[in-house]
């Protein structure tokens, strides 16, 4: 077992899970949370608990921000929304096809030079030399641009999804696993863009969740168009309903359309039935 919190460096943002170590941290309490760039405040949404899930080695949360780390943050802050104004302004004067997305500012102290990473999409690759040069003076600051895919900038940027709930790759999603429009057809969705795509323009990544079991449902249920026996006569199967798990059935003798369960009309399922019906109770 182990003791879990979760935070998160943006309200409402993705969550990150650390180990709570000896400390007890209550939910609101603004947290430094170990980085490659060394510790940033961020957060605590949930408080630790004792897990008996396998989380793997995670970061061990270094304690509760200081006055100092919250001034730094707050300044970090400003700097981030100041270097996004700048960025766009250059971006529009040097008439580059080029979308800012995020900003990272990292002040690693005094006597190192600071450096702003801004990350942005573009229909194809861009040569930005002059806007580096620009911003450099600008911000008075290292620069390294970033091009990102459309995938990142949605995780990037954040929104809302047509679920109504928070993009997952803004909350929990880590790797984006390949989607096709099979698995749309598979689930009975229109091939239409605007109903299957994300904030990304990309096809949702839920696609994904709910495929195997629409597969494993076409692979153990009669196909469209199938001739079934059901106890209340024979019939075809003119339509699937997995999130039910029952197939929509078209009488043969008075043409009625009545909806079945999956395991009354599945071969295998109706002779284990009959098999456990017809055993004496012990």
């Amino acid at each position: 077992m182990a003791r879990i919190m979760a935070v998160s460096f943006q309200r409402y943002g993705r969550l990150y899970y650390l180990d709570a170590g000896d400390q007890t941290y209550a939910v609101g309490d603004r947290v430094l949370v170990p980085t490659e760039s060394g510790p940033e405040v961020a957060e605590c949404i949930w408080a630790p608990e004792w897990v008996d899930e396998e989380f793997g080695e995670l970061p061990v949360c270094a304690g509760r921000a200081s006055p100092d780390d919250l001034a730094r943050d707050d300044a970090n802050r400003r700097h981030r929304a100041e270097a996004k104004i700048v960025a766009k302004k250059l971006i529009k004067k040097h008439d580059l096809a080029m979308k800012v997305v995020g900003i990272d500012y990292l002040d690693h102290g005094a006597h190192v030079d600071k450096l702003v990473v801004i990350y942005f999409t573009a229909p194809h690759r861009v040569d930005f030399r002059l806007l580096v040069g620009d911003l450099a003076r600008s911000l008075r600051s290292r620069i390294d641009l970033r091009q990102v895919g459309s995938r990142d900038a949605a995780r990037v940027t954040g929104g809302i999804g047509s679920c109504g709930r928070e993009l997952c790759c803004v909350t929990f999603l880590k790797d984006f696993e390949p989607v096709s429009l099979r698995m749309a057809r598979a689930q009975d969705l229109p091939a239409n863009p605007l109903r299957i795509s994300g904030a990304c323009g990309r096809l949702m990544c839920c696609l994904k969740y709910e495929h195997p079991l629409y597969a494993e449902f076409a692979r153990t249920t009669p196909a469209v168009g199938s001739k079934v026996s059901t106890d209340d006569g024979d019939g075809v199967i003119v339509a699937h309903q997995v999130p039910s798990d029952s197939v929509v059935v078209r009488m043969r003798d008075s043409g009625a359309v009545m909806t079945c369960s999956r395991a009354s009309v599945c071969g295998p399922r109706k002779s284990y039935r009959s098999r456990n019906d017809d055993q004496p109770e012990g």
